[in-house]
């Protein structure tokens, strides 16, 4: 399974730079190979159990589907942005391809230094590829994007030391890589722009998602240094915990972001919701969806009451929420993409702040949302917290996040690039849930050493197909320009890859769909 994970990960790289090669293509090659036996240290050091932190059992490391993601997003950026003749997100482009590959670079390398005895060829594919990634750099990078690149480096080690001692079993090597690697970004990005505030410059939806991810991140710190040293589930550590959020939101979040847009944030909040008709509309629609997942919640867990305490909710049950996010996005990628934007970073904000509450069982909703929200549980969540819900949402906002509008002068990109903010709908919404509907029930023939069955898999392609055709009936801004062959590749790839990864396939299949579109 892991040869055949890797194979498709090499698949997804060579179709990408066929399509953009230039002279990171040479390092993204070199990556991947080096990536490919240093995986092997990994897995090898889980199982022995001589890794330095304890990381997510029932899966392999995941470092080589990882390892690609941030530098073949980089790339592709890069080229679209090049092709605009926007320089600015050009050399953003840049910077990211560079800090993805550092970044593997270094967990591959800390694998090699822990192994023993020296794996002695991996060792020199590991020097090989740093010799290529660094002559790379040295001459496709100035002085400002290395420091930039350095930065987020020494950010991600540090995060890396603290986030994985303090949330064991919560994260594979891959997992942690694109999870911290991106928080890292998000980190030296917001302290780069505060330092650098132009009056005007930047779209303040931006600014508000970099605030909002390092705003929640600092909260969880916070709160868990504070309560190793006293009892989070009294209720005068509730009392403290309610108003230290209140105080940090208003007084710190909320400086930092009107520093950030020249604003007030909530009077420009509450003016960019209710702007339009439609976005009321909308607003109101996302409420009784929010309802609805509620009401399936509370019915569940009366279920597990009336008829066994051991009650697991089954694989159909927990693919009801995958229905009710698609049926949240369709209509907000439809008619208003900045208000989705708004709005998923809100509910990423309140989701993290809920389990906060959950973990540290913070009086009065702390021990309930344990109650409710075990009932949902499956073999990834094996740490502290509870991250599966979490990811879903990060795997259908971040194609509309990262999505280049800056380099998309009409709103959309041509051809595939197109179908790009959709990428999470296809991949998770509609493909994953498919594939584990129809598996589940009719599945007869498994992939060699997966759990996935092939009846699964094609109907996830089928189903996404005709997905991709109703986006074409429904949303007037796509035009495909013929480019359905390569449509086909990209949803195949990805659909064959969610057979046969064990890493968290609603982070990493819309990431490589979103590549392979963006291509």
């Amino acid at each position: 399974a892991v040869l055949v994970e890797s194979l498709l990960v090499f698949a997804v790289v060579l179709s990408v730079h066929a399509v953009v090669w230039d002279r990171f293509s040479w390092c993204a090659l070199a990556l991947a190979l080096q990536a490919f036996y240093a995986q092997f240290k990994w897995d090898r050091l889980l199982q022995q159990g001589g890794a330095v932190f304890q990381f997510r059992g029932a899966a392999n490391s995941g470092l080589l589907p990882a390892s690609m993601v941030i530098p073949l997003l980089g790339v592709v950026m890069k080229e679209r942005c090049r092709a605009a003749g926007i320089v600015y997100f050009e050399r953003f482009g840049v910077v990211v391809a560079s800090t993805g590959m550092l970044l593997a670079l270094f967990l591959s390398v800390l694998a090699v230094g822990i192994t023993k005895p020296v794996p002695t060829n991996t060792c020199i594919l590991t020097g090989v590829a740093g010799s290529v990634i660094i002559y790379t750099m040295k001459h496709s990078l100035t002085v400002s994007e290395v420091i930039e690149v350095l930065e987020v480096l020494l950010i991600f080690v540090y995060l890396s030391m603290i986030l994985l001692y303090l949330l064991p079993r919560c994260f594979t090597p891959g997992e942690a890589l694109l999870v911290l690697g991106g928080v890292s970004f998000v980190l030296n990005q917001l302290i780069k722009r505060s330092l650098n505030v132009v009056e005007g410059r930047g779209d303040p939806i931006d600014f508000f998602l970099l605030v909002a991810v390092v705003g929640v991140v600092l909260l969880g710190l916070f709160f868990t240094v504070l309560f190793t040293f006293m009892d989070s589930g009294t209720w005068i550590s509730s009392m403290f915990f309610h108003m230290m959020t209140a105080v940090l939101g208003l007084g710190v979040i909320m400086p930092w972001l009107y520093r950030l847009i020249q604003r007030n944030p909530l009077f420009w909040l509450l003016q960019f919701l209710f702007q339009t008709q439609t976005r009321l509309y909308l607003l109101v629609y996302w409420t009784f969806l929010a309802a609805s997942a509620c009401g399936v919640v509370f019915y569940q867990n009366a279920k597990r009451s009336s008829e066994s305490k051991k009650h697991q909710a089954s694989t159909i049950t927990r693919k009801y929420f995958h229905f009710i996010v698609v049926a949240t996005y369709v209509p907000g990628l439809i008619y208003d993409r900045q208000l989705l934007y708004v709005a998923a970073v809100l509910c990423l904000a309140v989701f993290v702040f809920l389990e906060y509450v959950r973990y540290f069982r913070i009086k009065p909703f702390g021990q309930t949302l344990r109650h409710l929200l075990s009932l949902f549980l499956d073999e990834r969540d094996s740490g502290p917290l509870i991250l599966t819900h979490i990811y879903l949402l990060l795997g259908m906002s971040l194609p509309v996040w990262l999505f280049p509008r800056s380099c998309a002068p009409k709103g959309t990109l041509p051809g595939a690039g197109a179908l790009v903010p959709y990428s999470g709908v296809l991949a998770v919404g509609v493909g994953d849930t498919i594939a584990s509907v129809f598996g589940s029930t009719m599945g007869e023939i498994k992939w060699p050493g997966t759990k996935k069955t092939f009846e699964g898999t094609m109907t996830a392609i089928f189903a996404q197909i005709i997905a991709v055709a109703l986006i074409l009936i429904f949303d007037s801004s796509v035009n495909l320009n013929s480019s359905y062959a390569w449509i086909l590749a990209s949803v195949s790839l990805v659909s064959l890859l969610e057979a046969y990864t064990t890493q968290i396939d609603n982070l990493l299949l819309p990431l490589y769909l979103q590549i392979m579109l963006m291509a």
